[in-house]
């Protein structure tokens, strides 16, 4: 019997497979992730990038268009739409900051304030689908935290 070890370091033979890329198996968890939101969301009227803006803002409202892209990685030219189309809602106001009118500071609305009592079911409803425990989803989500700063550090 031989004692050859693999060397890891070694390039890979041939094309990657689809089902052994990282990115596709984050990718399709992501869509399959976004297919559960979108069930539950659906009877509060929010898309899934509309519930992450209100996620922030129930956390601590009346904060800059620029901290809710930093908190969402999301840049302005895709913020600012979906906050007009929450506006329109009716679940969050926009304006000028009095200190720098360059900043506009988003705050909710009674609607908006008033909705976070009904959002329950959908982290319930989320943690029914994924099938795992409690404590495998804090564990994937430690994992995929650290993974996305690694990667942001490299980006």
């Amino acid at each position: 019997m031989s004692n050859k070890r693999t060397n890891v370091s070694a390039k890979p033979k041939g094309p990657p497979l689809l089902g052994e890329q990282l990115c596709f198996a984050l990718y399709s968890t992501s869509l399959a992730m976004n297919k559960i939101y979108r069930k539950l969301l659906r009877e509060l009227g929010l898309t899934y990038p509309q519930y992450l803006v209100m996620l922030v803002l129930w956390e601590r409202d009346g904060v800059s268009v620029s901290e809710i892209g930093e908190r969402l990685y999301l840049n302005s030219a895709t913020l600012t739409p979906l906050l007009k189309r929450i506006e329109a809602l009716g679940l969050i106001s926009r304006r000028r900051a009095n200190e720098d009118e360059r900043q506009v500071i988003v705050s909710l609305s009674r609607a908006g304030r008033e909705l976070r009592r009904n959002t329950g079911e959908v982290q319930h409803g989320v943690f029914q689908a994924s099938g795992c425990t409690l404590d495998e989803l804090v564990a994937i989500k430690q994992q995929l935290d650290r993974l996305r700063s690694r990667l942001m550090e490299n980006a």
